[in-house]
């Protein structure tokens, strides 16, 4: 499995702009073959920081997202807004095992 965590900045009113598209990713995202979890997250300290997680069966299901149009649909919806990915980092990772 691939984890995928990254980090972006948001400018005053980005969030709400992009409630719309970041909803349609979320969605579209989660019904991916391939996708485990796709979520997006405001920092609760900083609402200036949303955080992005993302679980993936493998680098094939990753790599076909980055191709989906979608993904097209989000780039362009956000390209005006000020939105800036600060980190996204990937990770290997076996299935893990539940902490409760």
């Amino acid at each position: 499995m691939l984890i995928v965590i990254g980090k972006a900045t948001v400018g005053n009113g980005a969030i709400d702009a992009a409630r719309d598209a970041l909803a349609a990713m979320v969605t579209a995202s989660n019904a991916e073959e391939g996708c485990i979890e796709y979520s997006y997250a405001l920092d609760v300290l900083d609402p200036s920081v949303m955080h992005i997680v993302e679980k993936w069966q493998d680098d094939a299901a990753l790599t076909a997202h980055f191709q989906t149009p979608h993904m097209a649909e989000f780039q362009a919806a956000i390209a005006s807004l000020d939105v800036k990915v600060s980190e996204v980092v990937k990770y290997q990772s076996d299935e893990g095992s539940s902490l409760i």
